[in-house]
């Protein structure tokens, strides 16, 4: 397994970042890439996830171990795959999700795109009682943030959504009031799926 890519990050994208190693491009998928904005042009040190299947292999990568490790515990879970376990890590807040699935409150996890009930009861199933190791107190710190066009960031925001699987009719619910805020794309994510989650 690849525990960690360390390089200069040099693109983010809204599905994934570039992150030069020694003259080679390497494509990391994350939930939000847009938390790394601050990280642009520096070097970093990511951890990640080798998904390996016989017709594809993709780099997963993450704001810290804790992500990773949610990740992991969620596809082990029969009907979660990648891409919708991407979608509930894309808050940045594991520790509301561990609380989900202690409390087994599967109205929230059905909230999250490509969660149906059935899936989010199995969650609850495979994981409630095993996450102990997801700590809130374990997990990084925001970054700070720097000023970029608003306009701009909200776009690169809905666009990180619809990777992420939502679509436009849940997208618009909540544009109108992003538009009332001047916030970084990461920041924007996180306030649209707090929305989100909540109606």
């Amino acid at each position: 397994m690849i525990d960690y890519i360390k390089g200069t990050l040099i693109e983010i994208e809204p599905a994934y970042l570039v992150v030069d190693v020694n003259g080679i491009g390497y494509q990391l998928i994350c939930a939000n890439p847009y938390r790394f904005s601050t990280d642009l042009s520096l070097e970093v040190q990511i951890p990640t996830y080798h998904y390996v299947r016989e017709d594809i292999q993709r780099l997963y990568g993450f704001k810290n171990k804790i992500e990773r490790t949610l990740f992991e515990k969620l596809l082990g879970v029969s009907g979660i795959g990648p891409k919708g376990a991407l979608a509930i890590l894309a808050s940045g807040e594991p520790e509301q999700v561990v609380s989900a699935i202690e409390a087994e409150n599967d109205s929230l996890l059905t909230r999250y795109p490509g969660i149906g009930k059935k899936t989010a009861r199995q969650i609850i199933l495979d994981l409630k009682g095993k996450l102990e190791e997801l700590s809130p107190s374990l997990l990084n710190p925001t970054n700070p943030t720097v000023e970029i066009d608003k306009k701009d960031n909200l776009q690169d925001a809905l666009e990180a959504l619809r990777s992420l699987g939502y679509v436009e009719k849940e997208l618009k619910k909540v544009e109108k009031e992003l538009k009332s805020e001047t916030l970084e794309t990461d920041q924007y994510i996180k306030r649209a799926l707090a929305l989100m989650l909540k109606t």
